[in-house]
């Protein structure tokens, strides 16, 4: 950091990757859990050749959502705390911004595949892919050395693992929902 206004531009761009995420989050805390119940007759008509074990598998009950939001946000609050201890130079930081920015697009493609709502497709773009970008520039602005490939193949591997170890984890900590809710979305 080469100024007190550098320093606030590190400290908005690393500690506001977790406000970021937890306005997205919240997004998903409210909507994943039992989404798919919901939406599972829209889904079997547009896809009709999934089997039903397929989708019983994606099935997230409220629960499990919660529980995956959390451990996801353990380590968005520990990337957010490596940034600000490093003033955005961490490898873990910048990885975890790119890859929260990068997701939305995620969001957005999965909106278009089921032709419809998913959980978290309305801050993915308005939230999550405008402060990745913005922290992205307010890094540079404060002469914070990026290394933008670097980034990009840490948010490839971490971002899968950590979807899926959340999933995991929330998984072995709750049951799995049983019955599943008809009503459309």
């Amino acid at each position: 950091m080469t100024s007190e206004r550098g320093g606030d531009l590190t400290a908005a761009a690393t500690w506001g990757l977790l406000v970021a995420w937890a306005v997205h989050d919240s997004e998903e805390l409210v909507t994943m859990g039992g989404w798919l119940d919901r939406a599972r007759p829209r889904l079997r008509a547009r896809f009709p050749r999934v089997p039903e074990r397929v989708w019983d598998g994606l099935r997230v009950s409220r629960t499990q959502a919660r529980v995956a939001i959390g451990v996801m946000g353990a380590v968005v609050a520990a990337a957010a705390a490596r940034g600000a201890r490093t003033g955005g130079r961490s490898r873990f930081y910048q990885a975890t911004l790119v890859g929260f920015g990068v997701h939305a697009g995620g969001h957005v493609a999965q909106s278009v595949v089921v032709r419809g709502y998913t959980p978290g497709v309305v801050t993915a773009p308005l939230v999550a892919a405008p402060f990745s970008l913005w922290a992205w520039r307010q890094l540079g602005a404060a002469g914070v050395p990026r290394n933008a490939r670097a980034a990009t193949a840490g948010a490839a591997l971490l971002l899968p693992v950590s979807v899926l170890a959340s999933h995991a984890v929330a998984r072995l900590l709750t049951p799995h929902p049983t019955t599943p809710r008809t009503r459309p979305v």
